[in-house]
């Protein structure tokens, strides 16, 4: 399906929700039957087709075409049956039990107390900044399910108790009763049939090519039609987590995990990996995160985090909202909360330190051969800088700026000013250096500041959004602290507003146009190449990648891509989650837009239109 049909579709089921729910649920309940009536149509066909061809066969009458009639009959019968008794693969992690925390399954009882919903069968421990319910089927299709809930010990590092019970009871809340039900049903339904369009995606015999078609055809439809059922069920679940512990409780986890979470991807890990620069042996990171996220963000961070969270808007790709719809069905002002101090991880009792330990240990044996991959990386990148600091008196500008984010990386504290002063010297308009330069200045040095802002905003269309951006904040800490600065601050808010403004359209041209539209091979040096193969590296679930240069109206002269990766063996959420953190992680010398190769686009249009991959995963020892 293309995705203008895709998207056409999900408008329409969100249309159909508002103007009459229970038809709408009435409906989708009945397209989700069709996929169940297919699949059972498959085995009373092949059934029936196997029992007069063995009467055929009893008789004598045996030819060509009823031999090749019964491998096609017993290969839809297979085929039919796998799909019936498809088995899902339960969550990975460390299990728990009530005798191991008791206080945590003594907070979980009484949830589930007055939520009225079903057992929680297996609790399971991970490494993810998250919390997630999932329901495994007893009987493949058929029957009851098992459900998992699984805490990751990130988020359990970074809540007091009430407000990760708030997640808790939010996650609870997929499994309660009354429209629930229809819900969690729609929702394993999806994961069930999304796994068997894989598995039958994989088979090439003649037998499974009719239901594979249908499956082609069904799935994304399938998808669409319930993905306004999807996205009313996280708000109902909001609404009960409020309920249980307060709004206010639930607005500020939703926050806190927001900003931490935001703090994770660009500080904390960033600064765990530079630790291979000394070390050849991997160094487990979740005792130290432990003690960090007990620690306030740091306040410029924090509200950068939260604005930047606040701009972004839901759209089709994921079924959960963005925070700041999140935040409105609340009734939740969007702002900076009491940081969490007394630990949730306490819930876990005496035997939380040895679990740390051990995610430690599985992180450590998981990462073993990317960590080994960084190392050397490293190595390039401290050989690079030293030799351009050894032609430092002849560089270029764009020489200079690489210098000295050269040197920044290896090590974020390195004194890089002189550097980039150099560079501006040789190119006084030059958009990398006036931002590094601005990069090394203190949040108080306003006048300078806004001087070198004012300088890039006239310099570099394409750096006209940041350059305002970072003119409000910093305006916006002096006018805290009594400064006169109302007037410039009135500008630059223009200014913003208009470059926002600006950057959507040219966004939504990326992610709105034909993903293969105007694009070309990507322009990456042989250094730039290296760094994003090693960010792509540390991640063992990406098979292979694929990255463009995408040309935009809205700003011809920036640099910007788009990247295709194949990730077997993920569901679409966990597809999704990866996409978009990717995109805000990437080593890349402008925006990219990250997408992965399902029903659109296709896996064969990336490999027919994306140019050769810049990644394919080496074989890992074990």
């Amino acid at each position: 399906m293309e995705r203008a049909d895709f998207i056409h579709l999900v408008r329409l089921s969100e249309h159909a929700s508002a103007e009459d729910s229970q038809a709408y649920r009435r409906g989708v309940a009945m397209f989700a039957f069709v996929g169940y009536a297919w699949v059972i149509g498959c085995v009373l066909i092949a059934a029936a087709a196997l029992w007069w061809l063995a009467s055929d066969w009893k008789t004598g009458h045996v030819n060509g075409g009823r031999i090749w009639l019964t491998i096609a009959a017993a290969g839809l019968l297979w085929s039919s049956l796998r799909a019936l008794w498809l088995r899902l693969e339960a969550p990975s992690g460390i299990e728990i039990t009530a005798d191991d925390a008791p206080l945590l399954f003594e907070a979980l009882a009484k949830i589930r107390k007055r939520i009225k919903g079903p057992a929680i069968d297996k609790v399971i421990l991970d490494d993810a900044f998250n919390a997630s319910i999932t329901q495994i089927p007893r009987f493949g299709l058929f029957g009851g399910a098992r459900n998992y809930l699984t805490i990751g010990l990130p988020l359990m590092f970074a809540l007091d108790r009430s407000r990760l019970l708030a997640v808790l009871a939010h996650e609870y809340g997929h499994l309660r009763g009354g429209h629930g039900v229809l819900g969690a049903w729609i929702y394993r339904t999806r994961i069930t049939w999304f796994k068997l369009h894989n598995a039958m995606g994989a088979s090439g015999n003649f037998a499974t090519l009719l239901s594979h078609g249908f499956f082609r055809w069904y799935f994304p439809r399938f998808n669409a039609r319930t993905f306004a059922l999807a996205r009313q069920d996280e708000y109902e679940a909001d609404r009960i987590a409020a309920k249980l512990l307060s709004k206010d409780i639930m607005g500020a986890s939703l926050v806190e995990i927001e900003v931490k979470g935001a703090w994770l991807r660009t500080e904390f890990w960033r600064r765990h990996w530079l630790q291979a620069n000394s070390s050849s042996t991997p160094v487990g990171p979740f005792k130290e995160m432990a003690k960090l996220l007990t620690v306030p963000p740091e306040p410029t961070f924090a509200a950068q985090a939260l604005q930047e969270a606040m701009r972004r808007l839901s759209d089709i790709d994921d079924t959960h909202p963005v925070l700041r719809d999140r935040l409105h069905a609340l009734h939740q002002t969007p702002q900076l909360p009491a940081w969490s101090s007394n630990r949730a991880i306490k819930l876990l009792g005496p035997k939380a330190d040895h679990w740390i330990s051990e995610l430690d240990r599985q992180w450590r044996k998981d990462n073993r051969h990317a960590w080994s991959q960084h190392h050397a990386y490293l190595g390039r990148m401290r050989e690079r800088a030293q030799t351009l600091m050894a032609s430092v008196q002849r560089n270029s500008a764009d020489e200079l700026v690489e210098l000295a984010q050269l040197q920044r990386r290896l090590d974020p504290t390195a004194n890089v000013q002189v550097f980039y002063e150099r560079a501006l010297r040789l190119s006084p308009s030059h958009g990398g250096a006036l931002r590094g330069l601005i990069h090394t200045l203190p949040s108080d040095a306003v006048d300078a500041r806004l001087s070198y802002l004012e300088q890039l905003f006239e310099a570099s269309m394409t750096h006209r959004w940041w350059a305002s951006k970072e003119a409000t904040h910093t305006l916006e800490i002096a006018l805290r602290a009594n400064q006169d600065v109302a007037p410039a601050l009135k500008t630059w808010r223009a200014r913003l507003k208009t470059s926002e403004e600006a950057e959507e359209r040219a966004w939504q041209e990326h992610m709105g146009s034909d993903f293969f539209q105007s694009i070309a091979a990507h322009d990456l040096n042989s250094y730039e190449v290296s760094e994003l193969r090693d960010d792509l590296q540390r991640i063992p679930t990406i098979s292979r990648a694929w990255l463009v240069c995408k040309r935009l109206r809205e700003f011809p002269q920036r640099r910007c891509y788009t990247c295709f990766l194949e990730l077997p063996g993920m569901d679409d959420q966990s597809r999704y989650d990866l996409c978009r953190s990717l995109e805000t992680s990437l080593s890349l010398p402008g925006s990219v837009l990250v997408l992965w190769a399902g029903h659109s686009p296709t896996l064969q249009d990336i490999q027919a239109k994306a140019f050769a991959p810049v990644f394919v995963q080496s074989a890992r020892k074990a």
